[in-house]
């Protein structure tokens, strides 16, 4: 019996934290007008528990479909875990990580930034995102149980494209090389076996998740998130509903994505179609082929320590030495600041609505800020130039909390598999030298290290120091300067060198907590009212006597905000086939193939519409769909409902 069979145990677990459906700006494209009104697909924490039978040391990897972590998620769920769990799960062991979709609701920051879509903090998104990460956990952690862990590398070569090919290639040959088309293609897949069953699995892939644009307003979890569904529900048959403990939990993990798009045309939602449903579903689905290719695999068996470390760490302050700058000089990082780019967006994935400003050098900020800026201030200019300084987040944070300074970079260690937790979006060159950095101080193969992005906090981007010179959105975005990188390469083979040589790493003072100091959004309950010679429920737009697969099924409900209650856990709609004189749930707000969406009118009045199309090979019989809701009555009490479509057959 191999050692990892023998040594370890592991856990899973599933839940819901799909936000506000209704009204909630969305996080990611920074469009004012992007705000949700329903769901395509609904967001899940996936909890992973690593434990090892001969120290008792154990870490805990969450991967949830978010747009970001930040600190306020953190800091709440590790005070909600110590309540539950003691010291067993604490900052140090625990990694919390986002997928990245763009097409979440926000509103569950604790800095002014993140939240201006939103009209300030949203309480009802923040406790269902808490929540549902701490049941993730909770199930994971009652979970526990002996497990074989494999690990397997592969290439994926189809589903990325720099997208900013010009910062790349002013990178050193040596850097350059080591991705001949400009991507990462490295899949790395992590098996949780048990009793030569698979039973779990972890899939790391460098590639934003942007397949859905700024122009769609429904919740998705996007390639990644359809990447998991595809592997639980399609092919493993997980009912999300009916399955809280499911027997098979897949999750899609980010690396170093900050420079890879997926949209392949070099425009947002085009490529390799030019439906961004599609794309999310193509992107999705090639990741969980790589995925599937690499779980069948004989892959190596995890073996040694399970290990974690953790500093956090004045961003704006660090002497960065001559062994990790490039030039054999001391530098400091400076205090954040975006520049022109930031503004401008990332072209391949979705500009913002800041027509004034461009990717790249030579515009006018550039001129303002080299010209003049820096002349007057030679600290600011030896940290940030060449980057058009419009706007610095170290001044505005002394007014409001604005964006993050303080942040962790945490090293976690599973065996011979080493992950770097760093806090914001790494493009592929950066990733590589950290990895390399890390790889060389505890003697890991460089495909077994691995850069965790968007972990624990968010600080934006991180590029090297060439990169950054071009000053595209990547490089406008690296808040801290030119000298970001060197930087976090220094702290990370200062964990690295702790955790080889058995020694605990100062993790010094965290951020400060901002709970008490959030402006809460407007409450937006209001009174429902049902259509003029309606009730709550009625059918407005009745299906159809029949239809044939692969058509779609539409139907108008008259509805409520679906703000009033989440439903968390649970569904707005189901799709139930006859079955004899039963009707059987076959499909619900969970699955690819349903949409729910909420158009408010004047008055308090709500119309929501349910589609499905019908799947390829749906069996012919009696169908129907439901839809569930609350009102809200003038006193904001809740009043549930549901509506029931007439039937109709599928033939």
């Amino acid at each position: 019996m191999s050692e990892s069979s023998e040594r370890y145990l592991a856990g899973r677990g599933i839940a819901d934290i799909t936000g506000e459906a209704a009204g909630a700006g969305m996080l990611g494209y920074g469009m004012a007008d992007q705000r949700t009104d329903g769901i395509h697909t609904r967001l899940r924490s996936r909890a992973f528990v690593f434990a090892d039978g001969h120290t008792g040391r154990r870490v805990l990897l969450v991967v949830n479909d978010l747009p970001l972590i930040f600190s306020s998620l953190n800091q709440e769920v590790l005070r909600r875990l110590a309540a539950r769990f003691g010291d067993a799960y604490t900052e140090h062991n625990v990694m919390l990580t986002a997928t990245h979709t763009h097409c979440g609701p926000g509103g569950y920051a604790h800095h002014r930034l993140y939240n201006t879509t939103t009209g300030g903090f949203r309480p009802k998104t923040f406790g269902a995102i808490v929540d549902g990460i701490v049941e993730a956990v909770e199930r994971a952690h009652a979970d526990l149980a002996p497990a074989s862990l494999r690990l397997a590398h592969g290439e994926l070569h189809d589903a990325s494209v720099n997208r900013s090919r010009s910062a790349f290639e002013r990178n050193p040959r040596s850097d350059r090389d080591f991705f001949p088309d400009a991507v990462d293609p490295q899949t790395t897949l992590l098996r949780i076996d048990r009793a030569g069953v698979p039973v779990g699995a972890i899939d790391w892939f460098a590639a934003h998740n942007t397949s859905m644009t700024n122009r769609n307003t429904l919740i998705s979890g996007d390639n990644k998130g359809y990447a998991a569904y595809h592997w639980e529900r399609v092919v493993r048959g997980v009912d999300y509903l009916a399955s809280p403990q499911p027997d098979f939990i897949a999750a899609f993990a980010q690396t170093n994505a900050g420079d890879m798009s997926p949209n392949l045309a070099g425009r947002p939602g085009h490529g390799p179609t030019d439906d961004e449903f599609e794309n999310t579903r193509i992107l999705g689905t090639r990741q969980f082929e790589a995925a599937a290719e690499l779980a069948t695999a004989a892959g190596q068996a995890i073996c040694g320590d399970i290990d974690y470390r953790i500093v956090h760490v004045d961003l704006s302050a660090v002497t960065v030495s001559a062994e990790f700058t490039g030039d054999g000089r001391e530098h400091r990082t400076g205090k954040p600041c975006a520049g022109a780019s930031s503004l401008a967006g990332a072209g391949f994935d979705g500009p913002t609505f800041w027509k004034t400003f461009h990717e790249g050098r030579g515009s006018g900020w550039d001129r303002i800020a080299n010209g003049l800026l820096y002349r007057l201030t030679p600290k600011l200019a030896a940290a940030q130039a060449p980057k058009a300084v419009v706007a610095p987040g170290g001044i505005l944070n002394r007014l409001t909390p604005f964006v993050q300074e303080i942040a962790p970079v945490q090293l976690l260690r599973i065996g011979q598999l080493y992950l770097i937790g760093i806090p914001g979006e790494v493009t592929i060159t950066a990733g590589l030298r950290l990895r390399r950095t890390v790889a060389g101080i505890v003697g890991a193969d460089l495909a077994d290290v691995l850069v965790a992005g968007y972990s624990n906090s968010y600080i934006h981007y991180v590029t090297t120091p060439e990169e950054y010179d071009e000053q595209r959105y990547e490089g406008g975005s690296t808040l801290f300067g030119r000298w970001e990188l060197p930087a976090l390469q220094q702290i990370a083979a200062a964990l690295a060198t702790a955790m080889r040589d058995g020694e605990q790493a100062a993790s010094g003072p965290a951020a400060p907590d901002l709970a008490a100091r959030q402006r809460s959004a407007k409450d937006r309950t209001r009174q429902d009212v049902p259509p003029s010679g309606h009730e709550f429920g009625d059918v407005l737009t009745a299906p159809a006597a029949s239809y044939r697969t692969g058509s779609q099924v539409l139907i108008e409900f008259a509805g409520a905000d679906p703000g009033n209650e989440l439903r968390r856990g649970g569904t707005y709609l189901d799709v139930r086939r006859l079955d004899g004189e039963a009707w059987c749930t076959i499909a619900d707000d969970n699955d690819w193939a349903t949409k729910f969406r909420w158009r408010p009118d004047s008055g308090g009045v709500s119309r929501v519409t349910v589609t499905w199309d019908i799947p390829v090979g749906t069996p012919a019989g009696t169908y129907q769909i439901r839809y569930h809701g609350h009102a809200a009555r003038e006193d904001r009490t809740l009043t549930e409902f549901t509506g029931v479509s007439g039937t109709f057959e599928v033939r």
